[in-house]
Protein backbone atom coordinates (compact mmCIF):
# COMPACT_ATOMS: atom_id res chain seq x y z
CA UNK A 1 0.00 0.00 0.00
CA UNK A 2 2.87 2.76 0.79
CA UNK A 3 4.88 1.41 -2.34
CA UNK A 4 1.46 2.46 -4.25
CA UNK A 5 1.11 5.55 -2.33
CA UNK A 6 4.90 6.62 -3.84
CA UNK A 7 4.42 5.69 -6.64
CA UNK A 8 1.20 7.83 -7.49
CA UNK A 9 2.84 10.66 -6.09
CA UNK A 10 5.84 9.98 -8.19
CA UNK A 11 3.08 10.49 -11.52
CA UNK A 12 1.67 13.51 -10.04
CA UNK A 13 4.97 15.10 -9.08
CA UNK A 14 5.79 14.75 -13.34
CA UNK A 15 2.66 16.59 -14.44
CA UNK A 16 3.09 20.30 -15.74
CA UNK A 17 3.25 22.74 -13.01
CA UNK A 18 2.65 21.11 -10.12
CA UNK A 19 4.88 21.74 -6.88
CA UNK A 20 6.27 20.49 -3.46
CA UNK A 21 4.64 21.96 -0.39
CA UNK A 22 6.72 21.18 2.61
CA UNK A 23 5.20 21.77 5.81
CA UNK A 24 2.10 22.30 7.24
CA UNK A 25 2.33 26.12 7.45
CA UNK A 26 2.70 26.20 3.38
CA UNK A 27 0.04 23.87 3.11
CA UNK A 28 -2.31 25.41 4.95
CA UNK A 29 -2.26 28.67 2.50
CA UNK A 30 -2.51 26.49 -0.79
CA UNK A 31 -5.59 25.44 0.93
CA UNK A 32 -7.03 28.98 2.63
CA UNK A 33 -6.22 30.66 -0.83
CA UNK A 34 -7.43 28.80 -3.09
CA UNK A 35 -5.11 26.40 -4.47
CA UNK A 36 -5.54 23.23 -6.12
CA UNK A 37 -3.90 20.53 -3.58
CA UNK A 38 -3.24 17.35 -5.37
CA UNK A 39 -1.55 15.32 -2.57
CA UNK A 40 -1.26 15.45 0.96
CA UNK A 41 1.04 12.81 3.17
CA UNK A 42 1.59 12.86 6.21
CA UNK A 43 3.69 11.06 9.02
CA UNK A 44 0.81 11.43 12.02
CA UNK A 45 -2.91 11.89 10.51
CA UNK A 46 -4.11 12.53 13.66
CA UNK A 47 -1.67 15.02 14.96
CA UNK A 48 -1.78 16.73 11.66
CA UNK A 49 -5.66 17.24 12.22
CA UNK A 50 -4.69 18.37 15.78
CA UNK A 51 -2.40 20.86 14.37
CA UNK A 52 -4.99 22.40 11.86
CA UNK A 53 -7.74 22.64 14.45
CA UNK A 54 -5.75 24.42 16.79
CA UNK A 55 -4.15 26.49 14.20
CA UNK A 56 -6.59 26.73 11.02
CA UNK A 57 -9.42 25.13 11.82
CA UNK A 58 -11.04 27.09 8.24
CA UNK A 59 -8.88 23.90 6.08
CA UNK A 60 -9.27 21.00 9.12
CA UNK A 61 -12.17 19.91 6.30
CA UNK A 62 -10.35 19.79 3.04
CA UNK A 63 -7.00 18.35 5.16
CA UNK A 64 -9.43 15.42 6.29
CA UNK A 65 -10.21 14.98 2.80
CA UNK A 66 -6.70 14.43 1.31
CA UNK A 67 -4.17 13.31 3.63
CA UNK A 68 -2.71 10.60 3.59
CA UNK A 69 -1.01 8.68 6.63
CA UNK A 70 2.28 7.09 5.41
CA UNK A 71 5.61 5.64 7.49
CA UNK A 72 8.19 8.68 8.03
CA UNK A 73 10.18 6.25 5.93
CA UNK A 74 8.09 6.54 2.90
CA UNK A 75 8.06 10.65 3.45
CA UNK A 76 12.31 10.28 3.25
CA UNK A 77 12.14 8.84 -0.13
CA UNK A 78 9.94 12.06 -1.51
CA UNK A 79 12.02 14.90 0.65
CA UNK A 80 15.17 14.41 1.64
CA UNK A 81 14.56 16.81 4.83
CA UNK A 82 10.80 16.05 5.80
CA UNK A 83 9.63 19.44 7.66
CA UNK A 84 9.33 19.02 11.68
CA UNK A 85 5.23 19.48 10.93
CA UNK A 86 5.31 15.77 9.03
CA UNK A 87 3.98 16.79 6.39
CA UNK A 88 4.57 17.47 2.73
CA UNK A 89 2.29 18.20 -0.34
CA UNK A 90 1.61 18.88 -4.01
CA UNK A 91 -0.37 21.40 -5.69
CA UNK A 92 -0.86 22.80 -8.86
CA UNK A 93 0.55 26.09 -8.92
CA UNK A 94 -1.59 28.77 -10.98
CA UNK A 95 -1.31 29.23 -15.00
CA UNK A 96 1.20 32.12 -16.56
CA UNK A 97 -1.54 33.26 -18.27
CA UNK A 98 -3.88 33.38 -14.73
CA UNK A 99 -0.97 35.66 -13.08
CA UNK A 100 -1.19 37.79 -15.91
CA UNK A 101 -4.35 38.44 -15.69
CA UNK A 102 -3.58 39.73 -12.10
CA UNK A 103 -0.63 41.13 -12.57
CA UNK A 104 -2.14 43.61 -15.70
CA UNK A 105 -6.17 43.89 -14.27
CA UNK A 106 -6.24 48.06 -14.39
CA UNK A 107 -7.20 49.96 -12.31
CA UNK A 108 -4.14 48.28 -10.04
CA UNK A 109 -5.08 48.84 -6.00
CA UNK A 110 -1.82 48.05 -5.19
CA UNK A 111 2.00 47.78 -6.21
CA UNK A 112 3.61 44.55 -7.74
CA UNK A 113 7.07 44.29 -6.34
CA UNK A 114 10.06 43.50 -9.52
CA UNK A 115 13.02 42.06 -7.85
CA UNK A 116 15.75 42.13 -10.82
CA UNK A 117 17.62 39.08 -10.80
CA UNK A 118 17.77 37.74 -7.43
CA UNK A 119 20.02 35.16 -5.82
CA UNK A 120 18.75 33.88 -2.78
CA UNK A 121 15.93 31.54 -2.83
CA UNK A 122 14.89 32.22 0.98
CA UNK A 123 15.21 35.76 0.82
CA UNK A 124 12.70 35.63 -2.59
CA UNK A 125 10.36 33.52 -0.22
CA UNK A 126 10.49 36.05 2.12
CA UNK A 127 9.42 38.81 -0.23
CA UNK A 128 6.77 36.66 -1.41
CA UNK A 129 5.82 36.44 2.28
CA UNK A 130 5.71 39.82 3.08
CA UNK A 131 4.04 40.79 -0.89
CA UNK A 132 1.04 38.72 0.38
CA UNK A 133 0.99 40.36 3.92
CA UNK A 134 0.67 43.50 2.48
CA UNK A 135 -1.75 42.86 -0.25
CA UNK A 136 0.10 43.59 -2.88
CA UNK A 137 -0.83 42.69 -6.38
CA UNK A 138 1.95 40.45 -7.26
CA UNK A 139 5.81 39.61 -7.15
CA UNK A 140 7.44 39.39 -10.65
CA UNK A 141 11.13 38.63 -10.74
CA UNK A 142 13.62 38.52 -13.55
CA UNK A 143 16.47 36.36 -13.91
CA UNK A 144 17.17 32.63 -14.05
CA UNK A 145 16.04 31.65 -10.54
CA UNK A 146 12.59 30.31 -10.38
CA UNK A 147 9.77 32.43 -7.85
CA UNK A 148 8.45 29.00 -7.58
CA UNK A 149 11.41 26.78 -6.33
CA UNK A 150 10.63 24.58 -3.18
CA UNK A 151 12.81 26.73 -1.18
CA UNK A 152 11.04 29.67 -2.29
CA UNK A 153 8.01 28.01 -1.38
CA UNK A 154 9.13 27.06 1.98
CA UNK A 155 10.57 30.57 2.65
CA UNK A 156 7.11 31.43 1.84
CA UNK A 157 5.30 29.90 3.95
CA UNK A 158 3.51 29.20 0.82
CA UNK A 159 1.75 32.68 0.01
CA UNK A 160 2.60 32.29 -3.35
CA UNK A 161 -1.00 30.90 -3.66
CA UNK A 162 -2.24 34.88 -1.66
CA UNK A 163 -0.27 36.96 -4.52
CA UNK A 164 0.16 36.50 -7.99
CA UNK A 165 4.23 35.36 -8.61
CA UNK A 166 5.74 35.54 -11.96
CA UNK A 167 9.06 35.62 -13.69
CA UNK A 168 9.18 38.15 -16.80
CA UNK A 169 11.92 39.68 -18.50
CA UNK A 170 11.87 43.38 -18.20
CA UNK A 171 10.18 44.46 -21.41
CA UNK A 172 7.56 42.05 -19.97
CA UNK A 173 6.73 44.02 -17.10
CA UNK A 174 3.26 45.12 -16.61
CA UNK A 175 2.36 48.65 -17.15
CA UNK A 176 2.34 50.92 -14.76
CA UNK A 177 5.00 54.20 -12.82
CA UNK A 178 8.11 52.27 -12.22
CA UNK A 179 9.58 53.22 -8.78
CA UNK A 180 13.15 51.86 -8.19
CA UNK A 181 14.81 51.36 -5.02
CA UNK A 182 18.88 53.19 -5.53
CA UNK A 183 20.86 55.14 -3.60
CA UNK A 184 20.57 57.82 -5.94
CA UNK A 185 17.28 58.82 -5.87
CA UNK A 186 15.32 60.57 -4.22
CA UNK A 187 14.42 60.66 -0.10
CA UNK A 188 11.55 57.68 0.23
CA UNK A 189 10.00 59.75 2.77
CA UNK A 190 9.11 62.80 0.62
CA UNK A 191 7.83 61.11 -2.24
CA UNK A 192 4.34 58.85 -2.06
CA UNK A 193 3.98 55.65 -3.64
CA UNK A 194 0.41 55.67 -6.00
CA UNK A 195 -1.19 52.12 -5.71
CA UNK A 196 -0.52 51.21 -9.14
CA UNK A 197 3.36 51.61 -8.65
CA UNK A 198 6.06 48.60 -9.98
CA UNK A 199 8.23 48.64 -6.81
CA UNK A 200 11.34 47.33 -8.12
CA UNK A 201 14.64 46.19 -6.25
CA UNK A 202 17.91 44.75 -7.62
CA UNK A 203 20.71 42.61 -5.76
CA UNK A 204 22.55 43.55 -2.69
CA UNK A 205 25.60 43.60 -3.85
CA UNK A 206 25.37 44.67 -7.05
CA UNK A 207 21.89 47.04 -6.72
CA UNK A 208 19.70 47.36 -9.66
CA UNK A 209 21.26 47.16 -13.68
CA UNK A 210 21.78 49.94 -15.62
CA UNK A 211 18.80 48.74 -18.03
CA UNK A 212 16.50 49.30 -15.30
CA UNK A 213 17.91 52.57 -13.89
CA UNK A 214 16.87 54.09 -17.52
CA UNK A 215 12.91 52.22 -17.80
CA UNK A 216 12.45 54.07 -13.74
CA UNK A 217 9.71 56.74 -13.85
CA UNK A 218 11.10 57.83 -10.37
CA UNK A 219 14.41 56.26 -8.43
CA UNK A 220 13.78 56.15 -4.55
CA UNK A 221 15.88 55.97 -1.93
CA UNK A 222 15.91 54.76 1.76
CA UNK A 223 18.28 57.14 4.16
CA UNK A 224 20.97 55.05 5.59
CA UNK A 225 23.54 55.13 8.09
CA UNK A 226 26.36 56.31 6.38
CA UNK A 227 29.42 53.38 6.96
CA UNK A 228 26.40 50.25 6.32
CA UNK A 229 26.52 49.11 2.59
CA UNK A 230 22.94 47.52 2.29
CA UNK A 231 19.65 46.40 4.03
CA UNK A 232 18.46 43.23 3.28
CA UNK A 233 16.80 42.31 0.79
CA UNK A 234 13.67 41.21 2.31
CA UNK A 235 13.94 44.25 4.63
CA UNK A 236 13.81 46.68 1.77
CA UNK A 237 11.08 45.26 0.57
CA UNK A 238 9.11 45.62 3.40
CA UNK A 239 10.00 49.72 4.03
CA UNK A 240 8.89 50.21 0.48
CA UNK A 241 5.17 48.46 0.92
CA UNK A 242 4.74 49.94 4.52
CA UNK A 243 5.65 53.45 3.11
CA UNK A 244 2.91 52.76 0.03
CA UNK A 245 0.43 51.17 2.98
CA UNK A 246 1.09 54.59 5.29
CA UNK A 247 0.52 56.47 2.29
CA UNK A 248 -3.69 55.14 2.42
CA UNK A 249 -4.94 56.37 5.57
Amino acid sequence: MDDEVVRAWRVVEREPGVVLLDGFHALKHALRFGGEVRRVLTADRGALLALAGELAADVVPALDRLAVEVPESALRQLTPRPHPTGVVALAVRPSAGANATALTARPREAPVVVLENPRNLGNVGAVIRLAAGFGATGVVTTGDLDPWHPNVLRGSAGLHFATAVERLALPELPDGPLYVLDPEGADIRDLPFPDDALLAFGTERHGVSAELKARADRLVAVPMRPGVSSFNLATSVAMGLFHWMSGKR
